[in-house]
């Protein structure tokens, strides 16, 4: 005889592992934004550094939250329309004697890289880092710049 349990909010037969599945899941899940692969596209959210990507007519700028790094350990190349910040983040060891309560500030080697709509000049990106904020100018490519058209009357 099958017996079935009548409980709208229960599967019938429940998977004795459903709650170790769960938490196997939720441990990828933390490992993989650590480790920066988030899978979300270029831009998002949960990936260190954090970045803001914005233009003007004659340049892309790209602003990187990256506190507690020195400026010597940021790596930074433009190659056509790419730009890669790379970088590596230390936070000082606590003493032996502290217990965690919880411990979210991310330490090791980090690499970011951002597809801009439009090529740039290579040779005469800028970069700027103050106040834990990296800010890069990327001047665009003549050849990305939007151009003014005169129209001549016949």
């Amino acid at each position: 005889m099958l017996l079935r349990r009548v409980w709208p909010s229960r599967p019938a037969f429940e998977n004795p592992f459903a709650d170790f599945d769960q938490l196997r899941r939720e441990m990828l899940r933390v490992f993989d934004a650590v480790a920066g692969h988030e899978g979300r596209g270029d831009v998002s959210s949960g990936v260190f550094p954090p970045l803001n990507v914005t233009q003007d007519n004659d340049n892309f700028y790209v602003r990187a939250e990256v506190p507690g790094v020195k400026a010597a350990d940021l790596s930074i190349s433009a190659l056509r329309n790419r730009v890669s910040i790379a970088g590596k983040r230390e936070i000082p060891k606590e003493s032996d004697k502290v217990s965690y309560h919880r411990q979210e500030r991310a330490e090791g080697e980090f690499s970011r890289a951002v597809t801009l709509p439009g090529e740039v000049a290579a040779d005469r990106v800028e970069a700027r880092y103050a106040d834990g904020v990296l800010t890069l100018t990327l001047p665009k490519a003549e050849a990305a710049k939007p151009r003014q058209i005169a129209v001549k009357i016949s």
